[in-house]
């Protein structure tokens, strides 16, 4: 299909080397081979008779004029798929299969509950689930290969003007201090870090959101003393429960999952909490389906934000 004398298909191309950055993994991406990105690129260029990619190092970059189109290809991807979900919408078919990852206390929480809405209020639309945990830095990228990345910040929503992505912000949910069941503290509600200070620590990779506020527990110079450090929210809970350090778990989650021999403290002098959002790719936002996954995520949300109201 060609749009005012461009190569849609050969644009596409060009903007996946754009936002992947290799022609291999443009390649592994869109099932062909690393000649035949590259052949398609260079069609391309013959076309408009213009320089699109150039040599850097070992790999390549895009020229400025490469960049323009590549930012149009996005514009073009968008505009047809708003015009396909319109239709669609129109004849009361939405349907297709929609991929969504999320970190997995997220996957815990939102997803989870997610297929069976789906069957149950729009039928035709399918999704396939996975739970990814990345850091911060590399959600944007995720979107790349999934249609719905859902992931968590301590800092703030992304803004869409500067991901260039489809932004749905879910819900913010306090987080707590995890002490065992025996501990000193736990007859408390609430603690400030002064009560903290020389206590181990369960934390998680750093990147990672929660490793963000560790730091902001600092008192006159004494930093939190990491011990072990885990992804995984459950196996933080039960070093918690077995005496071996406190964490910080998202009241939420730990109020879902239940946790046993757990007290969970709300924390004062500190804006601690966290922030769950939904990433998409702004023509893969476009589509019904993926709409229909969004807006089924927010009503989610919605339910959950409302138990900390209660």
């Amino acid at each position: 299909m060609s749009v005012g004398g461009l190569d849609v298909d050969k644009l596409a191309v060009l903007r996946e080397l754009a936002e992947r950055g290799s022609v291999t993994a443009v390649a592994d991406a869109t099932y062909r081979t690393p000649s035949a990105v590259s052949q398609s690129i260079k069609a391309l260029e013959r076309d408009l008779g213009t320089v699109l990619v150039e040599r850097q190092g070992r790999g390549v970059r895009l020229t400025e004029a490469g960049r323009l189109l590549a930012e149009g290809a996005v514009e073009i991807a968008e505009v047809v798929a708003r015009t396909r979900a319109r239709f669609e919408e129109f004849r009361g078919d939405v349907r297709g299969e929609v991929t969504v990852t999320a970190f997995p206390s997220g996957a815990e929480m939102l997803l989870a509950p997610l297929a069976p809405r789906l069957a149950a209020h729009t039928p035709g639309v399918t999704v396939r689930l996975s739970d990814l945990d990345l850091a911060e830095y590399e959600l944007a990228g995720a979107t790349a290969d999934h249609d719905v990345v859902v992931g968590h910040s301590v800092v703030a929503v992304p803004e869409p003007l500067a991901t260039g992505l489809h932004v749905t912000s879910l819900l913010r949910e306090p987080v707590d201090v995890a002490v065992p069941e025996g501990h000193p503290l736990a007859g408390r509600e609430r603690v400030r870090p002064e009560d903290l200070v020389g206590e181990p620590w369960i934390g998680v990779p750093p990147g990672h959101p929660f490793d963000l506020v560790l730091p902001m527990l600092t008192v006159d110079g004494q930093a939190p003393r990491v011990v072990q450090r885990f992804l995984d929210n459950h196996v933080a809970a039960a070093f918690v429960a077995s005496g071996q350090g406190i964490a910080l778990l998202p009241r939420l989650w730990a109020t879902t999952a239940q946790v046993k021999g757990v007290r969970l403290l709300g924390l004062e002098g500190v804006r601690a909490g966290r922030h769950v959002f939904a990433l998409s790719r702004p023509d893969r936002a476009e589509r019904a389906a993926v709409r229909r996954v969004l807006t089924e995520l927010e009503e989610i949300a919605a339910e959950l934000a409302g138990q900390l109201s209660r």
